[in-house]
Order: C-alpha cells, then structure tokens, then sequence
C-alpha cells in the first residue's frame, strides 16, 4: 500500500482527474494550497507598492492505492499535469503501513479497494 501527494497547478486539476479515470483510479482527495518551489513567485503592484507574491496557488491530490496501481496513478497524474513549464507540480509516493476503512472495519487492502 502507498500514499502518492500530488501538488499540481490549479488548471490541470480536471486534467489529471480524467487521466486517474482513465487509469481506473476513482478514489482522490484534493485540497487547496500555498507554496512555491523553483518558480519562487513574482511580484506585482498594488496601488503603487510593491508586493513580492512567494505563495502561489496549487492544488494537493491524495491517492492511497494497493501496490498494482502506483506506477498507473503517478504516470497519469503526470500525464494530466506536465506542461513542460516549470510550476507543474511534484509527486510523492509514501509507503502507508495501515488503512482502516471506518465502516465495516476492514484494513489493509480491503480497506483502500
């Protein structure tokens, strides 16, 4: 079992969603949130002062899937992201040594389904 984080540009969040369809990969969660990386944010003017802007907008996905779907998930994840610009998102593939699924109480990959 595997816990993959995406962080994406807010645009492409349908993108990758239609390429997780694709792969078979149903189950996400997506939060919004702040941060920057090589992009290292920009600046701008509002009303006549300058303002640095460092946290920009993204998007953070969530995936727990059993062992067979890691490399489908992240090639589709990339798949929906990649623009070829720098901005396009990090992936994170995390070991997840247990899943509870609240309802019925099944662990492990029963749990993730």
């Amino acid at each position: 079992m595997k816990l993959i984080i995406a962080y994406i540009q807010p645009e492409k969040l349908n993108d990758v969603k239609q390429a997780l369809y694709a792969a078979d990969v149903f189950k996400i969660s997506v939060t919004n949130a702040l941060g920057c990386g090589q992009q290292r944010g920009y600046h701008e003017t509002y009303r006549g002062v300058d303002v640095e802007v460092n946290l920009l907008k993204k998007v953070r996905i969530e995936i727990a899937v059993n062992a067979d779907f890691v490399q489908p998930t992240v090639d589709a994840i990339v798949k929906g992201a990649r623009t070829g610009n720098i901005g396009d998102g990090k992936i994170y593939v995390i070991p997840m040594d247990r899943c509870v699924r609240i309802r019925t109480g099944e662990e492990g990959n029963d749990a993730i389904g």
